[in-house]
């Protein structure tokens, strides 16, 4: 038996509700379900910017989200989206727009559409922590699309091309023990971009990281992650060229740093100069502060890739947009 609909004839925001409809995958779902399987669970006016050129109404596209987060006679036998229940955990999630998930049926659809081949990411971890790190590719991905001299290359080609996964070891030593250690440095996400110009195309490569202050800045345990020992493993990911090996590249890479409050954008940036005294190019800062402490879906935020980024003190700032333009350092 279905949830009944409120006095309002409303139906759940939490639950499946089905009235029957029967529900066929369109081309413009198709698109939303790719783009799911390639960030992660993404608010509903992430979907609608990526379709926008589907549709004249984005009322009729919301109740198409809702269709397909309701309906259950399909022919992949359910419902084809969720709504992660993480959202609805604050005090004013029913002003918040909504945030969707795939659900089993559309990651079947995908399996079967050969215009989908698609390595969907797998993260550990918070799920606040990952749907940041969601929004943060998906946000630079809308932004190319604007722009027709920027290609984005996501983080899916990009492994199979070069057929590994995102984990890769690092040797390092602790500065305070001497120790030195083994560890598996994992990125949160890879993405690429591609620069067209009048000379042809240039390539520049990014790791993401979502820093949401809940690992210390430093610790006297190495075992502990913290951002010191981030540095330590990226320096010698970047400057040992282990990321061309790893990834089959030949292009620079960069390393986004995206923090949730100015203050610990300021924090890491202090860290970043005294381990880098002669300064640091390819470790980049910018804060978006949706993702502090008070939790609110976010609306796409184009900034990533045209606002400048902050690099340690003797560096100048970039502006991905433009990072294609830019003679970048090669280790």
């Amino acid at each position: 038996m279905r949830d009944q609909p409120d006095i309002f004839g409303r139906r759940s925001r939490l639950k499946p509700s089905s009235t029957g409809k029967c529900v066929r995958p369109t081309k413009r779902d198709m698109l939303w379900f790719g783009k799911l399987a390639e960030h992660g669970p993404l608010p509903s006016s992430f979907l609608l910017d990526f379709a926008n050129h589907s549709h004249a109404s984005k009322k009729r596209a919301k109740e198409r989200l809702t269709d397909l987060f309701h309906e259950q006679l399909t022919p992949h036998g359910g419902p084809y989206l969720i709504r992660p229940l993480q959202q609805f955990r604050t005090i004013d999630s029913r002003y918040n727009q909504l945030v969707y998930d795939l659900a089993p049926a559309a990651i079947e659809a995908l399996a079967g559409d050969r215009d989908y081949d698609f390595i969907r990411p797998t993260r550990s971890g918070p799920w606040l922590h990952n749907f940041m790190v969601s929004c943060i590719t998906a946000s630079i991905e809308l932004a190319c699309l604007d722009d027709p001299y920027l290609n984005y290359i996501p983080q899916s080609q990009i492994l199979r091309r070069a057929k590994v996964t995102m984990r890769y070891p690092t040797n390092v030593t602790d500065p305070v023990s001497g120790k030195a250690y083994r560890k598996d440095l994992v990125p949160d996400a890879l993405f690429g971009i591609e620069y067209l110009g009048e000379q042809g195309s240039r390539f520049r490569f990014f790791a993401v990281e979502a820093d949401r202050a809940t690992e210390p800045a430093t610790s006297q345990n190495f075992n502990r992650k913290s951002f010191r020992r981030h540095l330590l493993q990226y320096q010698q990911y970047i400057e040992q060229g282990l990321y061309k090996q790893h990834l089959n590249l030949t292009a620079p890479m960069l390393v986004l740093n995206v923090t949730t409050t100015e203050r610990r954008l300021e924090k890491m940036l202090k860290v970043t100069e005294r381990h880098f005294p002669d300064g640091c190019s390819y470790q980049l800062f910018q804060c978006w502060n949706d993702f502090g402490p008070v939790f609110t879906p976010p609306k796409p935020m184009p900034a990533l890739l045209h606002r400048d980024w902050r690099r340690a003190e003797k560096e100048p700032r970039l502006c991905l947009a433009l990072a294609g333009t830019k003679t970048l350092p090669e280790f």
